[in-house]
């Protein structure tokens, strides 16, 4: 990496921005078997260490490279493949049940993608049906599935958004996340209590009654 590059990097400092909704995937991103993506980052971090003066003699370290590689494809990432997307059971919504239906308190671990720190938060999500319902744990499944991926929040908070909305068929969703980012509390400025929160929503939830509601039922706890 050249001189000017760092420059630019470093003035760039934390002032990232989200270029688009869709998590940024080469064309080949999945071209390669899980497997063999485990063995490549298995050498990369394997020399990661080895620059940093780690002995991977010693019996401690010797499996760190496997397991962090490991991590990164099957649990940590795994919602970069889109074979590991939830199949979502929605259903018709015969006993016409047209209030406000919210999940809350939803637990997620997802990874900032410009530090790959990770971040640790809660999700919201309510609807109001249009015709279409969803099984429960299909809604925790849709978090669980976009945090796993190096993440930008506002970007997460959008792709669970727009997932519900489309298997809902309706704009009647409210989504909301509130987390604790590690690159904010563990670096940099070192804020061990600040939160984020991002919010996404539209149809009835336009309506500040409607929205206030919500907001009324997930913090009367």
């Amino acid at each position: 990496m050249n001189d000017k590059l760092i420059e630019e990097i470093e003035l760039l400092g934390d002032s990232h921005a989200m270029t688009s909704p869709e998590t940024p995937l080469r064309d080949d991103a999945f071209v390669k078997s899980d497997e063999a993506k485990i063995e490549a980052i298995q050498g990369y971090f394997q020399k990661i260490m080895e620059e940093l003066g780690l002995d991977l003699e010693d019996d401690s370290l010797q499996g760190t490279p496997y397991r962090v590689a490991k991590m990164y494809v099957k649990e940590m990432f795994a919602g970069l493949n889109p074979k590991n997307k939830p199949k979502l059971s929605v259903f018709d919504n015969k006993y016409e049940y047209n209030k406000m239906l919210i999940e809350s308190d939803i637990t997620f671990n997802s990874a900032c993608e410009h530090h790959f720190l990770p971040i640790i938060g809660k999700a919201h999500v309510g609807y109001i049906s249009s015709g279409k319902v969803i099984g429960l744990s299909k809604i925790n499944r849709i978090v669980d599935y976009y945090a796993r991926r190096p993440q930008v929040q506002e970007r997460m908070s959008m792709q669970i958004f727009n997932e519900l909305k489309n298997a809902l068929q309706t704009d009647n969703v409210i989504v909301v996340v509130e987390a604790e980012h590690m690159c904010v509390s563990t670096r940099g400025i070192n804020d061990k209590s600040s939160k984020t929160t991002t919010i996404e929503y539209a149809g009835v939830f336009d309506n500040d009654t409607v929205r206030s509601d919500f907001f009324k039922l997930i913090n009367s706890k």
